[in-house]
């Protein structure tokens, strides 16, 4: 595999309606890539997937871990084709541990669509990805709070996506080690970028450049993270991720190998 070709033919991209998924749509769509798109909002997704030239979309909650497998025969029946897998919807909600009263609440819910979503789908697609001669992948879209949890103010968010991190390195080994590495594992690990992710904030637009002189733009991340996909990395940070990223590589990465014979 040529990593500047990307590794598939078709990709599943959830979250996809908007954001850093509709992003990462358009960048597949521009490399000649087939893209299905899955959210929660009809009336966004068909907007999206006719603003981009999606080849469909698919309406549903991957926190309602029951709608998943119905959900996976449909889409392998209607594309045989899908290679790829981009576990991108996420929600990320300000929660006060000691004051919020529906904390528990929120932080299920959090926790259904950012760890028990990609969980499933990714489970769920395996025995499809087996069976595609030429590989497949699957990108997990992290975040630089998952290697250091600085958003004190997002504890259940900052722990969903250190699980997503991990999971990430050990379903890697695991495919590897278990005869399976023609499915590629990517992990993309963003950092502050300005899209709606903050909309339940009292201040919505602190992601935003004007308000963070570490966030990105969608424009600056995406060609951050495509020009470091086709350099084939498998760990993908952008701006301030990306450092965050090395560091933590860097400082861990060779224990991880020797603690677990590589692979």
């Amino acid at each position: 595999m040529s990593p500047i070709d990307l590794g598939f033919t078709c990709a599943l991209v959830t979250g996809g309606g908007g954001g850093i998924g509709k992003a990462i749509s358009q960048y597949f769509i521009k490399k000649g890539k087939k893209v299905i798109i899955a959210g929660r909002t009809e009336s966004k997704l068909q907007e999206t997937a006719k603003e981009i030239g999606a080849a469909a979309y698919y309406v549903i909650d991957t926190g309602k871990v029951a709608d998943i497998p119905p959900f996976i025969e449909k889409i392998t029946g209607e594309h045989p084709d899908l290679d790829c897998l981009v576990n991108n919807a996420g929600v990320q909600r300000p929660l006060e541990i000691v004051e919020d009263r529906d904390f528990l609440a929120k932080a299920d819910q959090e926790i259904d669509i950012n760890i028990r979503g990609p969980m499933h789908l990714t489970l769920g697609l395996l025995p499809h990805f087996r069976g595609k001669r030429d590989g497949a992948v699957v990108v997990n879209v992290s975040s630089v709070l998952g290697f250091v949890p600085f958003s004190v103010i997002n504890p259940v968010y900052n722990g969903t996506k250190a699980w997503l991190h991990f999971w990430s390195m050990t379903l890697r080994t695991q495919l590897r080690q278990g005869g399976e590495g023609k499915i590629r594992v990517v992990e993309i690990a963003p950092p502050t970028v300005a899209t709606d992710l903050h909309r339940e904030r009292k201040d919505p637009d602190d992601n935003k450049k004007e308000n963070n002189p570490d966030a990105l733009d969608v424009d600056e991340f995406m060609e951050e993270v495509a020009m470091r996909w086709e350099d084939g990395e498998e760990t993908i940070g952008a701006g301030m991720s990306a450092g965050v990223v090395k560091q933590w590589y860097d400082r861990f990465g060779e224990f991880y190998e020797k603690k677990t014979g590589g692979g």
